[in-house]
């Protein structure tokens, strides 16, 4: 016998139930802007968000619109679509391979690789960048400008510039074991 009060839904939850995000959401900074114009001011807003998937993806968005909500939005869905992933680079999923500075106009970032049980040891825009990508353990210094747009920037910066062992025992034509001495 079949039982009628199951197979309408198989899920067992209710109907409508909000589809839980598989990203990992951090707004990093809101900035209200003010435009002077003939008749007085135009306020808007501007977000800055980064949304990763917490292993190894991680994507750095920004929006502009005359509501906060909106501008959030607008900067998630940027995020979004400059997603890259950063996995092959990350040792172990915990931390980078080597010691690397990410510039953006003003703003530098230093990246270290840190031993493990070290955590996140970042500030400003650098940590929910690298919260977002999945990084346990790493040793950053913001140096220079301390906007957060180049501060995400640089950290980004840094990231595409990352090699793994394996790239550069492919670029230099020799084994990886004879990198590892």
């Amino acid at each position: 016998m079949a039982d009628k009060g199951n197979s309408a839904r198989p899920s067992g939850g209710p109907k409508n139930a909000p589809e839980e995000n598989p990203y990992i959401e951090k707004l990093i900074s809101i900035n209200r802007v003010a435009k002077v114009v003939k008749g007085g001011k135009n306020m808007s807003f501007s977000a800055l968000t980064a949304i990763g998937d917490g292993n190894g993806s991680v994507g750095l968005g920004f929006g502009k619109a005359s509501e906060v909500a909106n501008a959030i939005r607008k900067a998630n869905d940027n995020a979004r679509r400059a997603m890259k992933n950063y996995s092959s680079i990350l040792i172990h999923g915990r931390t980078i391979p080597h010691e690397i500075i990410g510039k953006c106009t003003g703003g530098r970032v230093l990246l270290k690789p840190a031993s493990p049980g070290t955590g996140v040891i970042a500030g400003g825009a650098v940590r929910p960048i690298l919260e977002a990508l999945g990084v346990q353990d790493i040793l950053t210094k913001s140096m220079g400008s301390a906007n957060p747009i180049n501060v995400g920037k640089a950290t980004i910066d840094a990231l595409d510039n990352l090699e793994s062992i394996q790239m550069v025992a492919k670029r230099r034509g020799i084994p990886v074991e004879r990198l590892k001495r």
